[in-house]
């Protein structure tokens, strides 16, 4: 049992004993009702029901908008390569060391009662428990996004999500969106392909997704992409089995990562980064910081440097699930942000929706607070606090021995020129929405661009214009001919 997992336990409600109210009076009789006399109304002064009925009506906090179903487990990183030529982050500084983590997994668009066999990318958000703080790397099991810029990001999942008028999602919204968001090409090429539908939890792999900031002792930058390589091998589903699996068994994925781990099969994923020198993004062939592209191998090819192995459930799903709180934002020294728009937009974004959704005091929770350090601040106050400062002065600087500033900043600046506005990031070289997606395509086999098309033009299909449907189409057209024109008959074919 690890130190986390008894500090868990010693917050625990004690199991033994008499049932008490919240304020910890003994409950007498938890089957009856006080009424006026045998068989009269109910009386207001039956404290015990009230504030039973009272705390069952605000059981529930709101959902996340996005991310809403998931599954989590704890677990162990192990560093298995130096990387302290890259970056000063202490968890990465000793090759052996291990940091406990927390890794939430989670469907994109569908709401807490939706299905886990579904069509849709899988949120990949990990928690690393640091001496320095919680790092968190929030990712998805694609390495590539539909857009770049976060502005855009409340547009594409309401196209998402159920429509204003129908109450359904609705094909006409999707498609019209993708259709005039040509960006999005590559990742739908992911979504409707083989891997769209992963078979678990544990049978895809994750991305970091982003671009990110490594620095060293020296103050050398690097940005750095994370790939989290599945150690059970890929396994998928084809649309047919999926839709089966929904219907028979809707936590499929959730009972099969509780029951893998409850039974010591622990799954793991093999931790791998791409490097780049900060001096060779400027004129990398693409733009390094654009989500809807990946770094091809070739180029930066793949640095093992750990192992992830989950091997502890939560206790309490709505304790250390549901309120687990994941912010790419939460920074170590040693990494730090890049100037990717999404990852930009999220470091406000995600923040926010915890304070909302959570609370303010959503950070002191026990599966949200540092694990291997304190977290020592002068914020006091606020719904749920906990009082845990006592009296501590809480401002600084102060000359009452209090929490100082550093003077180091967690990660080293980066140059900017130019005029402020609403302008597209600088152009490189060869710079274009299609062009990962062609290749993409052209990678499969032709069992797989089968697969593919039946699954683009089933969705297409259901589209109610003829001009957002050609307009999607055009898309992969400019991808790859081919792959636009297979597209376009087996849309024709079901549209008849």
């Amino acid at each position: 049992m690890t130190e986390a997992h008894v500090s868990v336990q010693d917050e625990a409600i004690t199991r033994t004993g008499p049932l008490t109210t919240e304020s910890g009076a003994p409950v007498a009789d938890n089957q009856n009702s006080e009424t006026a006399g045998i068989g009269g109304p109910v009386l207001i002064q039956d404290q015990s029901l009230l504030e039973k009925l009272a705390h069952f009506n605000r059981e529930r906090i709101p959902e996340r908008v996005v991310h809403a179903r998931g599954a989590g487990a704890y677990g162990t990183f192990t560093l298995t390569r130096d990387v302290s030529q890259w970056t000063r982050a202490k968890f990465l500084s000793e090759v052996g060391k291990q940091t406990e983590t927390f890794l939430r997994f989670s469907t994109v668009a569908g709401n807490l009662g939706s299905a886990d066999a579904v069509r849709d990318p899988r949120g990949f958000a990990l928690k690393f428990y640091t001496e320095e703080g919680n790092y968190d790397l929030v990712g998805n099991n694609t390495p590539v996004f539909f857009i770049k810029d976060a502005i855009k990001f409340p547009d594409f999942i309401h196209t998402q999500k159920r429509d204003p008028y129908t109450g359904s999602q609705e094909a006409d919204n999707v498609w019209d969106f993708w259709g005039l968001s040509p960006e999005s090409t590559h990742q739908v090429t992911w979504l409707f392909g083989d891997r769209g539908i992963p078979a678990t939890l544990r049978h895809m792999n994750g991305y970091g997704s982003h671009t990110y900031q490594w620095n060293n002792e020296a103050g050398e930058v690097f940005w750095v992409k994370y790939h989290f390589k599945t150690d059970q091998g890929i396994k998928n589903l084809t649309t047919e089995e999926a839709n089966q699996l929904s219907g028979m068994d809707p936590d499929s994925h959730q009972r099969d990562l509780r029951e893998s781990i409850e039974r010591g099969d622990f799954p793991s994923w093999t931790v791998q980064v791409q490097i780049m020198p900060a001096a060779e993004a400027a004129t990398y062939r693409f733009n390094p910081f654009d989500l809807t592209r990946v770094w091809p191998h070739a180029d930066y090819p793949p640095i093992e440097i750990g192992k992830l192995e989950l091997n502890r459930n939560p206790e309490n799903i709505f304790a250390e699930v549901e309120q687990s709180i994941f912010s790419p934002a939460h920074f170590v020294p040693g990494i730090g942000p890049s100037p990717d728009k999404m990852l930009q937009g999220r470091l406000f974004a995600y923040g926010d929706a915890h304070r909302y959704r959570v609370g303010i005091n959503a950070d002191h929770l026990p599966v949200n607070r540092p694990h291997a350090t304190e977290a020592r601040t002068n914020s006091r106050d606020g719904y749920a606090y906990d009082g845990r400062h006592g009296g501590a002065k809480n401002y600084e600087p102060n000359s009452f021995g209090g929490p100082a500033e550093t003077g180091r900043p967690l990660w080293q600046p980066i140059s900017v020129t130019g005029y402020t506005g609403t302008t597209t990031v600088p152009s490189h070289a060869e710079d274009n929405d299609f062009v990962q997606a062609g290749n993409l395509y052209r990678l499969m086999s032709e069992e797989e661009k089968g697969r593919l098309i039946d699954n683009l033009a089933g969705f297409i299909a259901k589209v109610s214009r003829d001009d957002i449907a050609e307009r999607a189409i055009n898309n992969f057209r400019q991808a790859d001919p081919d792959y636009g024109k297979r597209l376009e008959a087996a849309v024709q074919a079901l549209r008849g």
